[in-house]
């Protein structure tokens, strides 16, 4: 063996050279893996033994990818080309995968001749959930093994696709056995030698992007297909055009077209934004008083008190990740209505294909019902998941305190009401914690763990481990009305409806958000989500807007009416009647009704989030600034691309930030007073999140 860097070794096995990169974590694509490669290729080259070679990596990945941390920066060194290297080699090269070969990875090893994997292993070239596309010639390469179509939807989606799959697509040119690989591979090049095979350049293979050349069609529908889904991100745009070229134009000018679009994809403020994003979803984890070591409690079964939408999503959650699950209802009929829907949704899932029928089965068989909640006597963790009252959740905690073994953890899913009052009712407060899961909890990915002030360590750390485990995004957030998510989305909601008193109509606000990237704006999603929620039509006097629609039995999208007109296929229209019941309304409130800008709407309902943010930073009721935007990524669709509302914050700039809030401070009064750390950041010229 013949250590080529710190990183690679070159070994000669028969007739066959063996590169082997070993870089932990994951063999990314750093300097020294770069220029490993490269020599490893030439000391395949130079050694007159060595008929083939072989690339392969330690650890428990292929090349996983870039080193993200590196991209955007100027290093004055020299250039290396070990894509170009592996390309150009006179001997055959297999490339030999296991764990996963992404973004970079993926594109080295099809500047291999051959690619051999584990089933186990998946491929996939990732790069445009960063906001950039593949820039070391993947959109031209992948499209000649794969053809345009599938080359667009992996692109574009940035999937990891199993190895079985990649074989078929033509990705993989052979499986070999798992805990095999090295002699597989080596099994691979010797065949490839015996049987004379040509070195064969993925760059080279022509026919699939030949036979699309002349079918514009087939991007146009692929743009269409996906125009909601893309929205206001650029990169799948910009990889679309690289398939296109990889399609039309020759390889080399193909090349010149992809790194001609990376470097605008990655000098510009949505690859940032997105890169921010992914460094702060993993920030998130580290709890700078919770260390690495703190002893976890073992969570192998699991309570959920409450079927309804929200209990049943949060098992599905544990079902789904193998962990069986005890659901107690009062009610038979309440039980039975939330497994029957929890069943329906693992059927939906499965007649789309996301799961089998088998597994529709397997997951229903880990969760169980009961009327009991002395069922609850032996689970390692409880989550109440029950009406947001007080008086309710005290009630069920003091039974659960009476219940529960020693040693469970005690979770509550409220999404405002105060954690240390729910806790105070037990024995055991440092047992308790908020677990507050987005509707629907099956889906979304966000979950705020809420730390209460007695709440162990060991229940913080062990409740940030089994999110990831569940498959969720977590952010520890201290205990204040509304958590960090709704506390920041009050702010909005409060400026929408006070907008609406000032002279701009629903469509208006929810068109702003809309085009700055949310899903949706406040007023549909208050249709979407039914205006009835919390009305109460004997107690109604017609004194909100909401009460005149509901009065009107204008509810929402179910009613085909609210905020909006809906047709029928519940598309929304500007209503002449909602429109005319805020005139009233403002009319009666003295207020002179004036023309509203977009910019104004904009900065109502975005500064005093980000103000809002800086209080709850002031508080200490977030860790980072950056844990903020993460919440707000994947809790309430606020637009990755751009990073969040302290990012956002820190890129408008927080000198006008701050300018704003005191003209509304001004103008309206102390609910819009700036937050101390704002003014603090302003004064230091220092920013959130940079």
């Amino acid at each position: 063996m013949t250590a080529l860097n710190a990183v690679t070794d070159y070994t000669l096995d028969g007739e066959v050279g063996v590169i082997t990169l070993n870089s932990p974590p994951v063999n990314a694509l750093s300097r020294p893996v770069l220029e490993g490669i490269s020599l490893g290729v030439a000391a395949g080259l130079a050694d007159d033994g060595a008929k083939a070679i072989v690339l392969i990596c330690e650890g428990r990945t292929f090349i996983a990818g870039a080193d993200i941390g590196g991209l955007g920066s100027r290093r004055e060194e020299r250039p290396i080309d070990p894509m170009g290297d592996l390309e150009r080699s006179t001997k055959p090269v297999v490339a030999a995968i296991h764990g996963t070969a992404l973004g970079g990875g993926l594109e080295a090893a099809l500047c291999c001749n051959y690619r051999v994997a584990v089933p186990s292993a998946r491929c996939g070239l990732p790069e445009v959930n960063l906001g950039l596309l593949p820039g070391a010639g993947g959109t031209q390469r992948l499209p000649r093994l794969v053809g345009p179509q599938k080359a667009l939807e992996m692109m574009t989606s940035g999937a990891h696709i199993p190895a079985p799959q990649c074989h078929e697509m033509g990705v993989i040119d052979a499986l070999v056995e798992e805990g095999k690989l090295r002699e597989g591979a080596i099994a691979f090049a010797r065949k490839v030698l015996a049987e004379n095979r040509p070195l064969r350049k993925v760059r080279d293979i022509n026919e699939k992007v030949e036979a699309a050349r002349g079918h514009p069609e087939i991007f146009a529908a692929f743009r269409k297909a996906n125009a909601r889904k893309f929205r206001g991100f650029l990169a799948p745009e910009y990889n679309i055009r690289c398939i296109e070229a990889a399609v039309n134009e020759p390889f080399d000018q193909g090349i010149q077209t992809e790194q001609r679009l990376f470097r605008e994809l990655l000098s510009g403020e949505q690859s940032a934004a997105q890169r921010y994003a992914f460094f702060a979803e993993r920030q998130a984890n580290k709890i700078p008083d919770v260390p690495d070591d703190t002893p976890l409690i073992p969570v192998n079964t699991v309570g959920i008190i409450g079927a309804g939408t929200m209990g049943g999503g949060i098992a599905m959650n544990f079902a789904n990740a193998g962990i069986p699950v005890v659901i107690v209802e009062v009610k038979q009929d309440a039980l039975d209505r939330g497994l029957s829907v929890i069943r329906k949704n693992y059927e939906r899932t499965a007649s789309r294909g996301g799961i089998t029928a088998a597994d529709v089965e397997k997951r229903m068989g880990l969760i169980t019902g009961s009327l009991d909640m002395n069922a609850l006597a032996t689970v390692d963790m409880v989550i109440e998941a029950v009406f947001e009252r007080m008086d309710i959740k005290k009630d069920i905690f003091t039974k659960l305190d009476a219940i529960c073994k020693p040693g469970a953890i005690l979770a509550t899913n409220t999404s405002a009401l105060n954690i240390d009052e729910i806790a105070s009712v037990t024995s055991r407060p440092e047992a308790v914690i908020g677990l507050h899961f987005f509707s629907p909890a099956n889906v979304m990915k966000l979950l705020e763990v809420v730390r209460a002030d007695h709440t162990s360590k060991s229940v913080i750390a062990t409740s940030m481990k089994l999110a990831k485990k569940i498959g969720k995004i977590a952010a520890l957030v201290g205990v204040c009305p509304g958590f960090v998510g709704n506390r920041i989305l009050g702010q909005r909601q409060r400026e929408a409806q006070k907008l609406m008193f000032e002279g701009a109509m629903p469509w208006d606000i929810d068109r702003v958000l809309y085009d700055f990237g949310f899903p949706m704006g406040p007023f549909a999603m208050s249709d979407l989500a039914g205006l009835d929620i919390g009305w109460v039509k004997e107690k109604s006097n017609g004194e909100t807007i909401r009460d005149a629609l509901c009065e009107l039995d204008r509810r929402g999208q179910k009613t085909g009416a609210g905020y909006y007109d809906y047709d029928e296929n519940r598309v929304a229209h500007p209503s002449p009647v909602t429109e005319k019941i805020i005139q009233d309304f403002v009319a009666k409130s003295g207020v002179n009704a004036r023309t509203i800008t977009d910019a104004e709407i904009l900065e109502r309902c975005l500064y005093p989030m980000v103000n809002e943010g800086a209080k709850i930073l002031e508080e200490g009721m977030a860790i980072r600034a950056s844990d903020v935007d993460v919440i707000w990524e994947n809790g309430y669709g606020w637009p990755v691309y751009r990073g969040g509302p302290m990012w956002w914050g820190d890129q408008v700039g927080l000198d006008k930030v701050l300018a704003g809030m005191k003209k509304m401070h001004a103008e309206m009064g102390d609910l819009y007073k700036p937050a101390a750390l704002l003014e603090k950041m302003v004064a230091e010229g220092k920013n959130f999140t940079r």
